[in-house]
């Protein structure tokens, strides 16, 4: 008789297997229900599928458990042919902060996994699967050993099935600021889904087409458009004349060489973070450049008193020299096409 560990499968699975995969290699339905019996050396994660360990499941487990349960049972679930992680789920295994986690567990209730089927393919959801039919069946990848959609369809993905503006805008600009797509690509994405009916969702494209990369950042975008005061370039990369990188302010004035920097504490609890932060700001100042420094808080709550610091600062009367050495090779405002 073949024995499970014969069996490549959870060897590629990460010590995961389906009951069609088990009674293939020859496992009878009684082993597999005195195994995953209270006490057993394997456990049931979810209907047909199952952990081959005693400890409990690690998030890629989990992650792969749900992609195990929606693949058709003949196909090769790691090809990402009939099954694939996306929404928050293929986020979180990004790193994505704001994602929130993916499956659950016994001890706690997490958001259901996000798994594409091809339609017109039906299958019952569970609370710990959420499968998703589609016709636009996207390219795949592979993170972590399990089967993913490309970032970029996992965010469109993930607004389509968000309600939470702010959750929205935080998680499409974390993507963005990770590097895993182009605020072009997102928007394209976006729009071939027909989720840029949806206002929030239509906002937060908006914002990472102008340049803006965080919550904090639109939250500042917004209370700025409720001003006079003048349009700044967003995440513009600034030079000095010789070409050497001087900085990337949140928002910079190149008229008027005023930048304002959201600088928030927990990317800057360590001493060499404290410093990196002065440092740049010490080479904005000593080549002409006036700076406001925020906290994301501040922008949230105290929206009016960091806009009066700017003001102050794109009025200033006094005569000073016009800072010459910082060129804006950044992010222009855009039309938006909608």
């Amino acid at each position: 008789m073949i024995t499970v560990r014969q069996t490549p499968a959870p060897r590629r699975q990460l010590n995961l297997a389906t009951r069609h995969q088990l009674t293939a290699a020859g496992v009878p339905d009684g082993t597999i229900t005195s195994r995953t019996r209270p006490g057993g050396p394997w456990q049931r994660l979810l209907p047909r599928v199952y952990l081959l360990q005693t400890g409990p499941p690690d998030h890629r487990q989990r992650a792969l458990a749900a992609v195990l349960y929606a693949a058709e049972p003949d196909a090769d679930p790691l090809s990402g042919d009939t099954a694939a992680l996306t929404g928050g789920a293929a986020l979180a295994l990004l790193g994505i902060r704001e994602a929130p986690y993916t499956a659950s567990t016994a001890y706690a209730p997490y958001a259901p996994a996000d798994v594409l089927i091809r339609a017109p393919r039906r299958l019952t959801g569970t609370p710990e699967v959420r499968p998703l039919p589609t016709s636009r069946w996207p390219r795949t990848i592979t993170v972590s050993g399990i089967p993913s959609t490309r970032p970029v369809r996992a965010a469109a993905d993930y607004a389509a099935r968000t309600q939470d503006p702010d959750r929205i805008r935080s998680t499409l600009a974390h993507v963005v600021q990770a590097g895993w797509c182009h605020p072009q690509d997102l928007h394209a994405e976006l729009r071939a889904a027909r989720l840029l009916t949806r206002p929030a969702i239509r906002a937060a494209a908006a914002e990472l087409l102008a340049g803006t990369r965080s919550l904090a950042e639109a939250r500042a975008r917004e209370a700025l458009s409720a001003t006079d005061l003048p349009t700044p370039l967003w995440n513009a990369r600034l030079y000095t004349p010789d070409g050497a990188f001087l900085a990337s302010p949140d928002a910079y004035w190149p008229d008027e060489g005023v930048a304002l920097e959201i600088d928030s504490a927990e990317y800057h609890y360590t001493r060499d973070a404290w410093h990196a932060t002065l440092r740049r700001r010490l080479r904005l100042e000593s080549h002409g450049i006036l700076v406001v420094s925020a906290t994301p808080s501040m922008i949230r709550d105290t929206p009016t008193e960091v806009v009066a610091a700017l003001r102050a600062l794109l009025t200033l009367t006094t005569p000073r020299p016009t800072p010459p050495t910082a060129l804006a090779r950044g992010h222009q405002q855009l039309s938006f096409p909608f």
